[in-house]
């Protein structure tokens, strides 16, 4: 995929599939596609990816972040990033499964708050040695933590965000924003737009430059969907908003990473270099 023309590569995070979830995929009826039954170690795949590749940015979209214990979860992403020359792009989100929060012991009905005190450990992990945090929910003893990422002062971190609370942390804190669309069953163009002009707003409220904020737009392809009718959803998505960084999951449509890979490949050969 580098050697095609990829900016960058992705992975996704399922700890557990349910069998009878109280919530079914993506906070919706109570169903989770099958799709998602098979996932693999994010962490794992990420450091094949860093290990294989020279150039492309290696990002998550999303780890289910406050699943994770903080020490744990910045050691892991300090090594990927480390292997890597400074290429992750860690982006987060909270998810949608109060089975995974159950397996993991933690609280799902407080899951935002647990990320708001996840990022504020590890940007002192990240950035602090000796290291450590006090937080009403999460806390890490002061420790030595000489280990520290390629990327100074730290990895950027993006959170996916459909929410007006969640689109207010982007805001303030995030260094970019995940949404997402599907082709090409869901694609709102002006619903992107306002979802980012709302974002810019509220960006620079908190004394920020809404241009330091980036957008990685995830394309999940439906299944059946050929890869020129992706194509021409991006290129006029782009047009429309001025997102240029798309992330094309190819999980409904390909069974196997060499299907996956011929279909990126074509898709990469329907899209202008730049």
């Amino acid at each position: 995929m580098e050697q095609a023309g990829a900016a960058s590569l992705w992975v996704g995070d399922r700890n557990l599939a349910a069998v009878r979830p109280r919530v079914g995929y993506g906070g919706q009826g109570t169903t989770i596609p099958p799709e998602l039954s098979p996932a693999a170690d994010p962490f794992v795949l990420l450091g094949v990816a860093a290990a294989a590749t020279e150039r492309v940015l290696l990002g998550s979209h999303v780890l289910i972040a406050p699943l994770y214990p903080p020490v744990q979860l910045a050691r892991a992403l300090t090594t990927i990033d480390l292997i890597s020359g400074g290429r992750l792009l860690a982006g987060f989100g909270i998810g949608w499964s109060p089975e995974e929060y159950e397996a993991a012991g933690r609280n799902f009905s407080r899951r935002g708050a647990l990320l708001d005190e996840l990022l504020d450990a590890l940007q002192a992990i990240w950035t602090e040695d000796p290291a450590g945090y006090s937080g009403s929910l999460l806390s890490v003893p002061r420790h030595h933590a000489p280990l520290k990422p390629a990327r100074l002062p730290r990895p950027p971190v993006f959170l996916g965000a459909l929410s007006e609370r969640a689109l207010r942390r982007v805001a303030r804190r995030a260094d970019g924003w995940l949404p997402l669309c599907v082709v090409p069953d869901y694609v709102d163009v002006d619903g992107l737009a306002a979802q980012r002009a709302l974002l810019d707003e509220w960006a620079r409220d908190a004394g920020r430059e809404p241009g330091d904020i980036g957008t990685v737009l995830r394309v999940n392809v439906s299944t059946g969907t050929d890869a020129r009718t992706v194509a021409e959803t991006i290129r006029s998505v782009h047009a429309a908003t001025g997102i240029d960084h798309f992330m094309v999951d190819t999980m409904y449509e390909a069974d196997t990473v060499e299907e996956s890979s011929s279909y990126a490949r074509e898709l990469l050969a329907l899209l202008p270099p730049e």
